[in-house]
């Protein structure tokens, strides 16, 4: 009889007020038939949403106490829901009680009465959030968000001991939106550690790449060892602003006098600072359409524009984005340039220029018309380096995607995760330098333990390799990864063709090929489940490549070479 009293009430109310976990938690409105108010009164920490990808977005407005907190964008299900995720409305207060205003847009209104959602029914409260791997291809040992969307690695740097991995985060979905600096930790840059989101967007906007410094003299004033953040603002223009941290980037106040660098470019984006030695100031370099513009600044907060370097240079396929500017041991420079579309194999990848930086303007050794690519496989983008790395090193990760497909790999809990750390330095071929890529000596040092054979997270090493060699890794399946070594024509390729899943999207079976740059004798192949990733042993070229085998791969042949398999202990 009481449990039909609530219920008669509901419907009295007209309302729909549901019930959870006995007690009520929220009062529905219905506003038309694609808007609709949530009235919420919970101690719980979250709000579970029901997502279903294949629905349109729903913007769903927070609101406490009349004013505005956050602004998100969900695929709220109306039918069975792919996964969930996690809204944790503890930001917002600790009484639990807010207002969600959420607008359902696009096909919604074909899917049936907005009071039928099931998403009605599936919403919970939760003081808990589980983030059991559910995914078949989630790497062993390359660092992946714990659920949700994840695209560039940005505002990296190495503190005490500490390596912090900013990244483009979605908390609400595994495609891509309402963009955050997701945060995680490493101190052997194998084994990573998620943290709390560390930087939300704000009324500026979407909160874009960017990078971090140590401020160890404490030139912008917001404290000595601060770590400062650059990002862009992305609204309806772009726009870059500062945050700082003094608890070591855990958490990160914004700076009042944002945004800190404009512009009127398109495209305006991903700034990259960095302390230059030799002219004692801060340097910036920042993407503009398809060019890179540098700054200068004795303080982090203003910056004197310099000059831009790009028209005429390089591959101009597609938007520059993601810069980076190194000084190597022999005092040149490297300024790195992603960009999307352009790659040698289609959508996104790397290319850089080596050159001079005299604070001023940045002069390229090579012709206009040379292209130099950081890796030849379709999933390296987005590469920037660690600042403060130890020892002067130029420690690097990309992102392990590509634009093509990110969004319909066949994962759900998460999209996308990076490539294994790896250290860059200079090498000559001929009048050119380029950019030597090696895995980073702390991933090479964690497989020190011989296995008998393939398996689905491990480093094969080939030693003596001939021409004509080939490496094939595949399983029982048919699935196979094969890999070829050309002497005559200085070339190394891999083919992913039949690699296992790869109807998703029509861009993704395909072979890629390096040059070597001169004889090759020893590979490192890094496998991990939906990933295989080459190295000359010299550090000549690396081809980045994702896979999806129905089942992993646990057989190894070599022909012209011979091969150690080794695992983590």
């Amino acid at each position: 009889m009481k449990r039909f009293s609530i219920l008669l009430a509901a419907l009295l109310m007209g309302t729909g007020s549901l019930l959870a976990q006995g007690h009520q938690w929220f009062t529905r409105h219905i506003l038309s038939d694609k808007h609709a108010m949530m009235s919420v009164d919970t101690q719980k920490r979250y709000i579970l949403l029901p997502v279903e990808e294949k629905e349109s977005e729903t913007e769903i407005k927070i609101i406490k106490d009349g004013h505005s907190m956050q602004a998100i964008n969900v695929r709220l299900a109306t039918g069975k829901p792919d996964y969930y995720v996690p809204l944790d409305i503890s930001r917002f207060g600790k009484d639990g009680s807010v207002l969600l205003d959420l607008s359902f847009n696009g096909n919604y209104r074909n899917v049936g009465n907005i009071e039928d959602y099931s998403c009605w029914q599936l919403m919970k409260p939760s003081d808990t959030f589980d983030t059991t791997n559910r995914e078949q291809w989630r790497p062993v040992y390359h660092h992946t968000p714990t659920w949700g969307w994840m695209n560039d690695p940005n505002g990296m740097f190495y503190k005490d001991g500490v390596w912090h991995l900013y990244y483009q985060h979605n908390a609400y979905g595994s495609i891509w939106g309402n963009i955050s600096w997701g945060h995680s930790t490493s101190t052997d840059l194998i084994h990573w550690k998620s943290q709390p989101e560390a930087i939300w967007p704000d009324a500026l906007g979407m909160v874009f790449s960017g990078s971090a410094v140590v401020d160890t003299a404490n030139t912008a004033g917001f404290g000595k060892n601060s770590v400062v953040a650059m990002f862009t603002s992305a609204d309806a223009n772009q726009t870059q602003s500062l945050a700082y941290s003094n608890d070591g980037g855990t958490t990160f106040k914004r700076y009042e006098g944002n945004p800190a660098v404009t512009s009127n470019v398109p495209d305006f984006r991903d700034p990259r600072m960095l302390w230059n030695d030799d002219t004692k100031e801060w340097n910036l370099v920042l993407a503009a359409g398809q060019q890179m513009d540098f700054y200068s600044s004795k303080d982090l907060k203003n910056w004197k524009f310099e000059s831009s370097f790009g028209e005429g240079y390089g591959c101009h396929k597609g938007v520059w984005e993601c810069p980076d500017l190194l000084k190597m041991d022999n005092g040149k420079w490297v300024l790195v340039c992603n960009i999307n579309p352009g790659g040698p194999y289609g959508g996104s990848a790397t290319q850089y220029f080596v050159g001079q930086w005299d604070g001023h303007q940045f002069t390229c050794e090579s012709k206009s018309e040379v292209t130099k690519w950081m890796d030849y496989g379709k999933d390296h983008y987005a590469t920037v380096t660690f600042s403060n790395a130890p020892d002067g090193r130029h420690v690097a990760l990309a992102w392990m995607s590509n634009w093509q497909y990110a969004a319909v790999v066949p994962t759900h809990q998460y999209r996308s995760g990076n490539s294994v750390p790896r250290d860059l330095s200079l090498f000559t071929d001929g009048d050119e330098d380029y950019v030597s890529v090696k895995p980073s000596p702390e991933v090479v040092k964690a497989f020190n333990k011989p296995a008998a054979g393939l398996c689905e997270a491990c480093m094969v090493e080939v030693n003596r390799l001939r021409s004509g060699a080939v490496i094939t890794l595949s399983n029982d399946k048919g699935e196979q990864v094969v890999m070829r070594y050309n002497a005559q024509n200085h070339t190394f390729s891999v083919d992913r063709t039949k690699s296992g899943k790869t109807d998703f999207s029509e861009a993704f079976a395909c072979t890629t090929t390096a040059p070597t740059h001169g004889k090759v004798s020893r590979v490192l192949i890094f496998v991990d489940k939906s990933s295989v990733e080459v190295f000359d042993g010299d550090g000549k070229f690396a081809i980045t490549n994702l896979v999806f085998p129905t089942k992993p791969y646990d057989k190894l042949s070599v022909k012209g070479g011979k091969a150690k398999i080794w695992k983590m202990k």
